[in-house]
């Protein structure tokens, strides 16, 4: 029986229609792709909480989903409003149905919020691009969540908040410099969340779209020197998009196997379905 699995967009109108000009795909859409890579047996829904008046699914339809899937967002959870309400509420009732939920970046802040935590602008500044040096702590050791990744690992990124204030029943996972939370199980309500902050779905090509729209940001804040420091940047990224075997370009962004080896990039992702979906699909009777 195939899985069924619900994606849910963290993303504005707005934000998900440039997104698909930018890249062709909106984030949610992209990463369903890659869910299907992943588990070609998969079908993948679309939730868009932030449309008021979105059809979101109630207790019962989240209970028949094998797992839920949080993407990443423009929006910030401090600003509040009904777009980010909204989310919150739904990652709360996902708890409460018991149904496995993960979520990249965005997705790890609203399943911190949902189950009590809290979310600010990390102090030390954005990270964007790619996270580097992310050390896996004793209790990530035991984790299935970080099966097969090594003690420390750089990972595609782009976030500037954080969790700040940790859920009462958490474990943290992972962390580096700039982020003391980047991965993370979490427990409410009778529910249980895996998370990172970085982004295992997130190839270069739309890694190249999104770094592609922080030009002023990163000019201001460093990262780069000026417009043409940042155009190169990207063109690299896509480079590796079009050509993946481009070492010269590995070599410098100074990336290893962990980020250019799709398998490799996208573990966190290939251990939700092997440890927590299908197994619970099974405990459910439902394999």
């Amino acid at each position: 029986m195939s899985l069924r699995l619900l994606v849910v967009e963290g993303n504005t109108r707005r934000s998900r229609e440039r997104h698909r000009a930018d890249y062709g795909l909106t984030m949610s859409e992209s990463y369903a792709e890659v869910l299907r890579s992943i588990a070609p047996d998969a079908i993948c829904d679309i939730a868009l909480p932030t449309d008021e008046g979105a059809n979101l699914p109630d207790a019962a339809g989240l209970e028949s989903y094998d797992g839920v899937v949080l993407t990443g967002s423009h929006l910030n959870a401090y600003d509040g409003g009904p777009e980010v309400m909204r989310q919150i509420e739904l990652a709360r009732a996902v708890y409460r149905s018991g149904t496995p939920m993960f979520g990249s970046c965005w997705g790890i802040q609203i399943g911190a919020l949902a189950a009590g935590g809290d979310v600010r602008r990390n102090p030390l500044g954005r990270e964007l691009g790619f996270a580097r040096k992310i050390t896996v702590n004793e209790a990530g050791r035991a984790h299935p969540l970080l099966d097969g990744r090594p003690a420390v690992f750089d990972a595609p990124v782009s976030h500037l908040d954080i969790v700040a204030a940790m859920p009462a029943d958490i474990d943290v996972l992972a962390s580096n410099a700039p982020t003391p939370v980047q991965a993370a199980e979490i427990r409410s309500q009778g529910g249980t969340f895996w998370g990172v902050q970085y982004h295992p779905e997130f190839g270069f090509g739309e890694l190249a779209a999104i770094i592609a729209r922080f030009r002023e940001p990163m000019i201001a804040e460093g990262f780069c020197k000026g417009a043409e420091d940042h155009a190169a940047y990207v063109e690299d990224l896509r480079a590796l998009h079009r050509e993946p075997g481009r070492t010269d370009v590995a070599w410098r962004l100074g990336l290893d196997e962990e980020v250019l080896d799709p398998e490799r990039r996208t573990a966190e992702i290939r251990n939700f379905i092997r440890f927590r979906v299908r197994p619970e699909k099974s405990r459910r009777g439902r394999a």
